[in-house]
């Protein structure tokens, strides 16, 4: 069977998240439904990450085995069709048989957006975490690259998570501010623990305050205790960006 690689951007609000699950709406539901209507029988998709409720996305990626081929600049347009306003097929390639979206993927990057001001920008709300109090953002932009490298992330690990270690590899933490004055706090790794950016987000929004310092981010990795990173911070302002393939060798 032919195998396609989707490329899925979506409003993450009001999804419980990518994953089907019982309590809600999810967005790999929605991409199913969709497809299995298109090609007139079952169609499973899996998924390169598994988003949390309230998390966006750009360029999730999904990998999907279907029964014949549609040319691949009609698909996005024919599962469009299909769709909801708030999940949109944004571009559609054939790949090599057995390409498998999440065990395949290279890498992610994330960024999380945060207004800083007095006053709430109710357009901006869906997408950013609203935050008053002026921030240091030379400290946080200070305590960022401590971040990368290869590290034990568990003070970053929310409880919950079913993974079986908690080093993971950080390629890239930057902190920079927009041309309309949004924080973009920008992660990008190998792999992610549960709540890893939210909470790498947390931290350095505590750095912004004044409640850690630069400097002690380096001990607050190395102890491996949660209450010594910041909080978890709330899911609207992340997006994912980008999921990284070999595609020169993947797409056909």
């Amino acid at each position: 069977m032919p195998t396609v690689a989707l490329i899925i951007e979506f409003d993450g609000t009001d999804f419980v998240g990518w994953q089907i699950q019982e309590n809600g709406r999810s967005v790999q539901e929605q991409i199913q439904t969709a497809l299995t209507t298109l090609y007139k029988e079952e169609i499973k998709v899996t998924g390169s990450s598994r988003t949390d409720a309230g998390v966006h996305a750009r360029g999730l990626v999904c990998s999907v085995k279907v029964p014949f081929i549609i040319p691949a600049e009609r698909l996005p347009l024919a599962c469009n069709a299909l769709l909801p306003e708030d999940v949109s097929v944004v571009d559609a390639f054939y790949v090599k048989e057995g390409f498998n979206a999440r065990f395949d993927s290279l890498g992610k990057r994330y960024i999380y957006r945060i207004i800083n001001g007095s006053v709430r920008h109710p357009l901006m709300g869906r997408y950013t975490h609203f935050v008053t109090g002026r921030l240091d953002l030379d400290a946080m932009k200070k305590a960022a690259p401590y971040f990368e490298g290869e590290h034990d992330f568990a003070a970053f690990c929310a409880a919950g998570g079913s993974q079986n270690t908690t080093v993971r590899r950080l390629n890239k933490v930057e902190v920079r501010t927009t041309s309309d004055g949004i924080i973009e706090i920008e992660v990008r790794g190998e792999a992610f623990l549960y709540n890893m950016v939210r909470i790498i987000a947390g931290t350095l929004l505590y750095v912004g305050m004044g409640k850690i310092e630069p400097y002690e981010i380096p001990d607050v990795i190395a102890s491996c205790e949660r209450e010594r990173a910041g909080k978890t911070l709330p899911p609207e302002g992340l997006t994912l960006e980008e999921v990284f393939y070999d595609w020169e060798n993947i797409r056909l």
